[in-house]
């Protein structure tokens, strides 16, 4: 890299189309197999499949919103009013090429805006990207060849981490299959959070300023990074893994890890459960407490959690912990399964590559 020759392109000399997409509320929105872009980074910005007569745009484009947000798209798709939409249709650009400009385009836009300065797509004309050149034009082979390197990277220690953590095995066993079709004929009852597992803990408020660099990840109200705000080397309580976190909105969040946690965080103290068993409980807690009553006007706090009723498969008069584990193994493998075949495809093209 150090060895590259850059030039800087404006966004229109690149592509010879840019659009913005247009407003279309929630509530009007029509279920159906379009995806539709708005602002954010969850899902790549994708909201909702659609079927309303919107502006379609094609795959092989690239998506900036309002925050500088930046995602190729290889599939068609809808987009809002937050959302521009760069594509070329005089020039057909490769998937990896169009990566590369991907990367470019959100370095150049980084930190530039925000609520109080959103981006809109007919401002950014003549923003320029950083692009590798050779003998005075783009250098269009080394971004291939990077993206190419850069994907097989990325691959490996995928496939590293599927193998390290026993992922690798997608096939459902006969008692994972019959607890899936057996789901809709479970026993469920209403259980109360802290008879199962005792009071809530409430984390302690650690100012930003105050906290100091370490290895410790530090929990906070959110959806970003699964609330985890920094990695600190301060002297808090430690909660156990295999817990669950809630934050000041009800969201609900299951640790395999060590960490601290500030006073906007509530921790249910399900340690002592089997993992898998864990999981699922935070999905029961997380369907119990994120419904829009908890918000920046009512948090939610430790003695909620203490109140909390949560709906659970039943066994005689108790949880059926050892069902809760068959059916989340399951679904481990259904979700896996995707991701162990795109990583074995992608190792045999590299192999024969």
């Amino acid at each position: 890299m150090q060895k590259v020759k850059w030039g800087e392109y404006s966004f229109k000399s690149i592509f010879n189309n840019i659009a913005q997409g247009r407003r279309l509320k929630k509530d009007d929105q029509i279920s159906g197999n379009i995806p539709f872009v708005m602002a954010g980074t969850t899902n790549t910005g994708i909201v909702d499949y659609i079927s309303n007569p919107v502006a379609n745009f094609p795959e092989n484009s690239i998506t900036i919103d309002i925050f500088g947000n930046t995602f190729y798209r290889d599939y068609n798709f809808g987009a809002g009013d937050d959302t521009g939409v760069y594509w070329n249709s005089k020039k057909e650009y490769t998937k990896k090429t169009m990566l590369f400009f991907a990367i470019s385009m959100e370095k150049s836009l980084f930190g530039k805006f925000d609520y109080g300065k959103k981006l809109r797509s007919s401002q950014s004309l003549n923003f320029k990207m950083q692009l590798p050149t050779k003998n005075g034009k783009i250098d269009f082979e080394f971004m291939e060849s990077f993206v190419a390197d850069l994907e097989a990277e990325r691959i490996k220690k995928l496939d590293d981490y599927l193998i390290e953590n026993g992922l690798s095995n997608y096939h459902l066993t006969e008692n994972e299959k019959q607890a899936l079709e057996n789901f809709e004929n479970l026993n469920w009852n209403i259980f109360n959070l802290e008879k199962l597992f005792g009071k809530s803990t409430r984390g302690k408020r650690l100012k930003s300023t105050d906290r100091i660099s370490g290895n410790l990840p530090f929990i906070t109200a959110g959806e970003t990074d699964e609330g985890v705000s920094a990695f600190i080397g301060n002297k808090v309580n430690v909660f156990s893994e295999n817990t669950t976190t809630i934050d000041m909105f009800g969201s609900a969040k299951y640790r395999n890890f060590k960490y601290g946690g500030d006073d906007h965080i509530a921790v249910v103290h399900t340690e002592k459960l089997p993992k898998l068993a864990s999981i699922f409980v935070t999905t029961s807690i997380h369907k119990s407490s994120y419904n829009g009553q908890f918000n920046y006007g009512r948090n939610f706090y430790a003695k909620d959690a203490d109140t909390l009723d949560i709906s659970l498969p039943l066994k005689g008069q108790k949880p059926d912990y050892e069902t809760m584990e068959t059916i989340i193994s399951a679904i481990h493998k259904l979700v896996i399964k995707d991701v162990v075949l795109y990583t074995d495809k992608k190792n045999r093209i590299n192999q024969h590559a």
